[in-house]
């Protein structure tokens, strides 16, 4: 089995292509947990709420591995809940830092296209999103993680995907891309 993982700003494709990706190579595609909290609580967070979040994200991992399927495409893991909640709180949480990150694969989507509103979104400013985009970079960053950039319009998103994860289904010799030590090795776009 591999796990990919979709990080990036808020509205940049990652809800869309999970489950487009997932369908396309026989896997499955694990939601954000994060944008079903919101739509059941409301965007007030506290920071306990993304502890929360981060307790549903991997209980659905968990389920999902379960079932044992080939692949599983997540849309955003424990990365992007500590983005959020230094982006909410404008500070690290040793707690979310201390999780595991682990996916074969991370692919980071580029902020280039525009923010649409849905009701769960709140950072739709070219500052919002350039500073949401630093933090996903330095949390990557400090987990040791070089994730596969992901950009242009939608189609060339999703191609440069489906060939990053068509790479990896293809096997790296560690098993895992995104690593400092392997991503690079593995020939990808970065």
């Amino acid at each position: 089995m591999k796990r990919v993982c979709l990080c990036g700003v808020e509205s940049t494709g990652k809800s869309t292509l999970a489950p487009k990706l997932a369908t396309r190579f026989g896997g499955v595609a694990l939601p954000e947990y994060g944008r079903r909290f919101a739509e059941d609580f409301g965007t007030d967070f506290r920071p306990e709420d993304l502890h929360a979040i981060a307790a549903g994200q991997n209980a659905a991992r968990r389920a999902a591995i379960a079932t044992a399927p080939t692949l599983i495409v997540e849309d955003t893991d424990i990365v992007m809940t500590c983005v959020w909640f230094e982006m909410l709180f404008g500070r690290g949480e040793p707690a979310l830092q201390a999780m595991v990150a682990d996916a074969d694969l991370y692919l980071l989507f580029d902020p280039g296209v525009p923010w649409i509103f849905d009701g769960t979104r709140m950072f739709g400013s070219a500052r919002a999103r350039a500073a949401f985009a630093a933090c996903i970079e330095a949390e990557l960053a400090r987990r040791g993680i070089v994730p596969v950039r992901i950009s242009g319009d939608w189609a060339a998103r999703e191609a440069q995907a489906a060939g990053a994860i068509e790479t990896l289904r293809g096997g790296a010799e560690d098993g895992n891309l995104n690593r400092a030590s392997g991503g690079q090795a593995a020939g990808l776009h970065q």
